[in-house]
């Protein structure tokens, strides 16, 4: 499910409840929290719980990244070993 889904579903919860105090909320988001990741299946895991889902991934030893993932690709390649200097260094070897 995306984040803007569940964002969606979290606000809704947030603006049809109203709150006794800071446990009351406290406990009424961790129970929605609950009910979200283990009884409502979600259509982009199959239809599986979150749960559910992390668990399959667990079984198989399968990633939990995705083939095709959305983040951008790194600017730049991290240092081999042992050759990472810091700025202050740097800037002192002139």
């Amino acid at each position: 499910m995306s984040r803007a889904s569940t964002a969606g579903c979290a606000t809704s919860l947030l603006n049809e409840s109203l709150f006794f105090g800071l446990h009351h909320a406290h406990s009424a988001i961790a129970d929605w929290r609950q009910d979200f990741n283990t009884e409502r299946p979600h259509s982009l895991l199959g239809y599986k719980t979150p749960a559910a889902f992390a668990g399959t991934l667990t079984a198989t030893g399968s990633g939990a990244s995705l083939d095709e993932g959305s983040a951008p690709p790194p600017v730049a390649h991290p240092a081999p070993y042992g050759e990472a200097e810091t700025a202050e260094a740097l800037i002192a070897a002139g």
